[in-house]
């Protein structure tokens, strides 16, 4: 099959990776070149795929199978054509329309499915997030509709942060859309995301549980299993499914919750692999999420997703731009035991972008804690030089 890969970071090398070890042909797509997919693929484009027509002039190049995205800034809209010439778009033109918007997804997930959902209300100007914080209350989280990575989030705790947050969320934001939602803040006690497989002709599966820490929107640490209590789990597993179930297609979700004292709430949802599930490239489970995906995608049937060990993952970020960055410390993050790593391969960086993650594993008695201890202090071995 051939698979136009619409995103080229981390994640849709992984991706590729999977997709090449079953004979799979890959085009990797991007708007820089050398980007991580990139590296692994069959062949390339370089295109700013928030362009409609350079969207349609490499999908009639390439006629492929399926279109696998896995970035947000895409003309989602052209899907739907595209699922009308007989291209399988992944999961489905539906799921990728509504997810690449969190308007549509949090209006699914709270006017329809009537899933518990934070207070939010909408904004497209200074003025109406002035009201809409004061409708929901403070303190409450700014984001822009589209965006990834948590670039152009922010808590707003006092009035006085407004009108900086409402520039943030729009320099943050990605594709043409300038409106941000505003959420009232949850007092959660963690939060999870929950890897839900989606077939075309079998049983939805779950993997188990992944916690996370984040920073600045995005994820630091995470870790698998997460702590969670067996009501709370059969809740987010009913949660999850109907929300999939509603979008339509097969493959892997990455759907967020917040767990708290008064029960879970559905938070976001990404329509692939997600960045908190690479845990899952330390050998925690039988397959991968990067594999589940696929094969999800290809209808191989999953007959179970078995979890065999805990894990954890800790990533490695630059703090500075630089157009030639380069690593040392590898030998040393290597020489650490049940410990592996990855480096993605950017070519460039910048402040906070990540550059690589470490992964640590152990038996499953082993306490999550420790795990993470030792992966964050592998990760701090790598230095990068700008």
């Amino acid at each position: 099959m051939k698979i136009l890969l619409l995103g080229s970071g981390e994640l849709g090398k992984e991706f590729a990776i999977a997709a090449q070890r079953v004979g799979q042909i890959v085009i990797a797509v991007d708007n820089y070149q050398n980007a991580p997919a990139m590296q692994v693929a069959n062949s390339f484009e370089v295109i700013n795929m928030l362009d409609g027509a350079e969207l349609d002039r490499i999908v009639a190049k390439h006629n492929p199978d399926f279109i696998v995205p896995e970035i947000e800034a895409i003309r989602t809209e052209r899907f739907y054509d595209y699922e009308k010439k007989g291209i399988i778009v992944v999961p489905s033109a539906k799921a990728a329309n509504f997810t690449m918007n969190r308007k549509a997804i949090r209006d699914l997930a709270a006017r329809e499915l009537g899933l518990k959902t934070a207070n939010y209300r909408y904004a497209t100007s200074v003025d109406e997030l002035k009201k809409a914080v004061q409708e929901v209350g403070m303190p409450c989280v700014i984001k822009p509709l589209m965006s990834s990575s948590g670039k152009g989030q922010s808590t707003i705790k006092t009035a006085s942060n407004i009108e900086k947050a409402w520039n943030y969320a729009v320099e943050g934001s990605r594709g043409d859309m300038v409106e941000v939602i505003v959420e009232a803040f949850v007092k959660f006690n963690s939060e999870i995301t929950l890897l839900t497989v989606v077939q075309n002709n079998n049983p939805t599966l779950f993997c188990a549980p992944i916690g996370h820490r984040q920073e600045r929107g995005d994820y630091q640490e995470s870790w698998q299993p997460a702590r969670i209590t067996d009501a709370a789990l059969f809740e987010a597993q009913d949660m999850a499914e109907k929300v999939t179930e509603a979008l339509g297609g097969a493959g892997l979700f990455g759907v967020e919750f917040f767990l708290a004292d008064d029960g879970v709430y559905f938070s976001e949802l990404s329509p692939r692999p997600h960045d908190t599930g690479m845990v899952t490239l330390a050998g925690t489970q039988n397959f991968n999420e990067f594999e589940l995906h696929l094969r999800a995608i290809l209808s191989l049937p999953i007959f179970e997703i078995k979890l065999e060990k805990a894990g954890a993952s800790a990533v490695i970020l630059a703090y500075e731009n630089s157009n030639n960055p380069t690593f040392s410390g590898i030998e040393k993050i290597a020489a650490f035991p049940k410990t592996d790593f990855r480096i993605f391969g950017k070519p460039t960086s910048r402040p906070y972008r990540r550059m690589g993650v470490s992964l640590g594993y152990d038996s499953l008695e082993t306490p999550i804690e420790d795990i993470v201890k030792r992966t964050i202090a592998a990760a701090n071995l790598v230095k990068i030089h700008y």
